[in-house]
């Protein structure tokens, strides 16, 4: 095996209904695990969980979430569980419709030399119009500041040292990245490092519309921003009619084209989703006002059988709660009971 194997931990949090033994899913596995210490994190339910271990367990280290680490977001309690195990400093953190390459890992363990913590860059494969749609969003936020997501790069020890990060907030990568910048830590986005991502069903796909524009009240400004698309869209309508709306909504597929040019992204986002982008910021023009009003009737947008009020905690909260903290996450590590949890 590669000599990265030795200097990587790829951890994996998942929470499944329904058996995750599908070839993709599995083959997936065996690839990382040749090239990363791999642990998955299986927060299933027990029939679930061991067929998960029937499955793959033998390829990965496959262990349970620690019961002092559940959380709300029940991702971090997997994430933290499995860094905590982790023998590498150099983490990748990744949801289960992650598909790193060996060159993407690679890239990863290198950034992660001169940066506490890295966030790739996500695309498609393959390409429903679902996918399409979504990759407007993207491409746009290339363009502003880089988009988020779904795996990160991070070094163990200065998480843990921050004492891990919350897990009773929406936007749990952005909760992770602001705990470590808020520490010390540098943050780097690596625009031309590509990660294959696998689409969400069609129902899982606009489950997530309003959800997403709530992550939007961790940043004020652009939520703020964001509220304006749509009285503006309606003004530009009654004074401009039709040819108003198209020529903004050229604007944005240029803007979009511009995000899909930078960094040579053009290799993996098809020029579909630059056409696709007006329809993303028509979504969430509406959308941002059905967060609001969430945030106004439930306090806060539904997750999982319960409420979640916060999106991330603010920076200047971070940087006063970890200015008066001492390190706890890495004292007292019973490594024998999470040994036991371990399966196959």
């Amino acid at each position: 095996m590669p000599d990265l194997q030795r200097r990587v931990t790829y951890v994996l949090p998942i929470c499944s209904a329904h058996p995750r033994t599908d070839g993709d899913f599995c083959d997936y596995l065996r690839r990382v695990s040749a090239i990363a210490e791999t642990i998955v994190v299986d927060g299933s339910v027990t029939p679930v969980f061991e067929e998960h271990a029937h499955a793959w367990g033998s390829m990965v280290i496959h262990i349970r979430p620690r019961a002092d680490l559940v959380t709300p977001m029940g991702k971090v309690g997997g994430a933290l569980t499995g860094i905590r195990l982790a023998s590498y400093d150099k983490i990748i953190i990744a949801d289960d419709d992650i598909r790193y390459d060996e060159a993407g890992v690679v890239a990863i363990e290198n950034a992660l030399d001169h940066a506490e913590v890295v966030r790739p860059q996500n695309y498609f494969s393959p390409t429903p119009w679902h996918a399409l749609w979504d990759s407007g969003r993207i491409l746009l936020n290339r363009i502003s500041g880089g988009d988020w997501p779904g795996t990160l790069g991070v070094l163990r020890e200065p998480l843990l040292q921050a004492g891990g990060y919350d897990g009773t907030v929406m936007f749990e990568n952005l909760e992770l990245v602001r705990t470590i910048v808020a520490s010390g830590g540098r943050e780097e986005v690596l625009l031309d490092t590509y990660v294959a991502r696998r689409p969400s069903t069609t129902r899982h796909f606009f489950s997530q519309r309003v959800r997403q524009a709530y992550d939007e009240f961790s940043r004020p400004p652009r939520l703020a921003f964001q509220l304006t698309w749509l009285p503006a869209a309606i003004i530009a309508f009654r004074l401009g009619g039709w040819k108003t709306l198209a020529f903004a909504a050229v604007i944005i597929m240029a803007l979009a084209e511009a995000g899909r040019r930078r960094g040579n992204a053009h290799r993996v986002f098809p020029f579909a989703g630059s056409l696709a982008s007006p329809a993303w910021v028509l979504e969430r023009a509406i959308c941002a006002w059905l967060a609001v009003g969430a945030r106004i009737t439930f306090g806060g947008i539904p997750y999982r059988g319960t409420i979640l009020s916060r999106a991330a905690t603010p920076m200047s909260v971070l940087k006063a709660r970890l200015a008066s903290r001492k390190p706890v996450l890495s004292e007292n590590f019973d490594l024998d009971r999470l040994e036991r949890s371990i399966v196959g």
